[in-house]
């Protein structure tokens, strides 16, 4: 089943939210109350508070009757917009745009940028410009301690909504480009865990495959010497003789089918590989490849003087068969693979004879979905998915990926490199 594009997914986290939010009306309540009543400012302190309880019950609103463990992008716009007009009617009573608080306004419109729709985010960002405009023309004075007054140059008004209108827009774009690209990243990790949960459900159905074959094979065995047995006795007629022989042939085809699906007929109960060298890693892997690419591989493992078996782990063998699969993708007639191995490390080095990574994505190398501009690669052009799975499971077991182009061939060269401590301890 194919599931949902985690990029094209907008939507908030209903208990962060509902935790931000507490945080901001408690501040509110605290800042508004200790202005009014320890520094002595004058403004409307019974509509601020009422209208800080309005959010207040927004969230009670959101705590015990939104149903739902994730608010969707129409909530989160209706409550981020509840967030924007609460702020503003703050401000409207307590000095308008030139309340140093006013900064707080651009909060909503960036949370939305980095999370939800581009249409949203660009919806709460004209509001939020409105809001600014608005405050910056029409509010109510902040009656200061004293009777004390404060003069502030007419440049002033201007120059705090204007620098809060580029702070908005600058802020909201680099929002929006870090929120997609978290969710690209989220996208590729996401098939990451398919990938692997679908090798592990292959090698556990390979499993019990072999183990019902092996324990199936003792009754097909009796079947068939019964079978046969009564085909010694009934040979001389003609309607059981057809009936027997048709019997032994399909307890003979049982047998070979469930001799298909175990991985190791040969060995019993040893129906997977547990330890392997790199080598034999690599060997497997190109044997699979050979099987369907016409392309040469050569194997060079004179290096390899310190050659130990490990763990064989799916994250390996798929994070391998990534780099691999990808030099006989773009190489042109021959892939060069090369193992060294000594007493400190060991290390994977796979080369191809193609045009090699383009310039311009060069310093990408690594980052998932990423496309060359160059007119050289329209053929065969990839996204760079294969590349970021292969090095995220390969890394997350220790190893060290080093993407460039091949200083002795024409094409690519990927150095996989481990310490052999941390291959012993996988």
């Amino acid at each position: 089943m194919e599931t949902k594009s985690v990029s094209r997914i907008h939507t908030l986290n209903k208990v962060t939210y509902i935790n931000l939010r507490w945080i901001a009306i408690f501040g509110q309540l605290f800042t508004v109350n200790i202005v009014k009543y320890l520094f002595d400012f004058e403004f409307n302190i019974l509509f601020v508070n009422f209208v800080i309880s309005l959010g207040a019950v927004s969230n009670l609103f959101l705590t015990y009757f939104y149903e739902k463990n994730i608010l969707s992008n129409r909530a989160s716009l209706i409550f981020l917009l509840i967030d924007i007009f609460q702020l503003s009617l703050i401000l409207y009573f307590a000095g308008g745009i030139l309340n140093p608080f006013s900064i707080f306004l651009l909060i909503p419109s960036i949370f939305s940028s980095s999370n939800l729709e581009f249409r949203t985010s660009l919806f709460l960002i004209i509001i939020t410009i409105i809001s600014i405009i608005f405050l910056s023309l029409f509010y109510q004075e902040l009656g200061y301690p004293y009777g004390a007054e404060m003069k502030i140059n007419t440049f002033y008004y201007y120059g705090v909504p204007i620098s809060l209108i580029i702070a908005l827009i600058f802020l909201n774009y680099f929002a929006i480009l870090f929120g997609r690209e978290s969710n690209l990243r989220k996208e590729a990790l996401n098939k990451i865990e398919q990938f692997v949960a679908k090798e592990h459900e292959l090698v556990s159905l390979g499993g019990q495959a072999a183990a019902a074959a092996h324990s199936l094979n003792t009754p097909l065995s009796t079947i068939k010497i019964i079978s046969q047995d009564l085909y010694e006795q009934f040979k001389d007629k003609k309607d059981l003789k057809k009936d027997i022989e048709l019997l032994a042939n399909q307890v003979e085809r049982c047998s070979q089918i469930l001799k298909k699906l175990t991985l190791n007929p040969g060995v019993e109960d040893d129906f997977i590989n547990t330890e392997c060298t790199l080598n034999d890693y690599v060997s497997q892997i190109v044997k699979s490849f050979e099987e369907i690419s016409k392309k040469k591989f050569i194997i060079n493992t004179s290096q390899n003087t310190n050659s130990f078996k490990i763990t064989k782990l799916i994250e390996l063998v798929y994070g391998i068969r990534n780099f691999i699969g990808n030099a006989n993708k773009f190489s042109q007639k021959t892939i060069y693979i090369s193992i060294k191995s000594d007493n400190d490390k060991s290390e994977i080095s796979i080369e191809d004879d193609g045009s090699g990574y383009p310039r311009d994505i060069l310093n990408k190398i690594g980052e998932p979905y990423i496309k060359s501009s160059s007119i050289n690669n329209e053929q065969k052009v990839g996204l760079g998915l294969g590349i970021f799975i292969g090095k995220t499971l390969l890394e997350r077991n220790f190893a060290k990926i080093i993407c460039r182009n091949s200083k002795t061939r024409s094409g690519a060269e990927v150095l996989i490199s481990w310490k052999n401590s941390d291959l012993k301890s996988l």
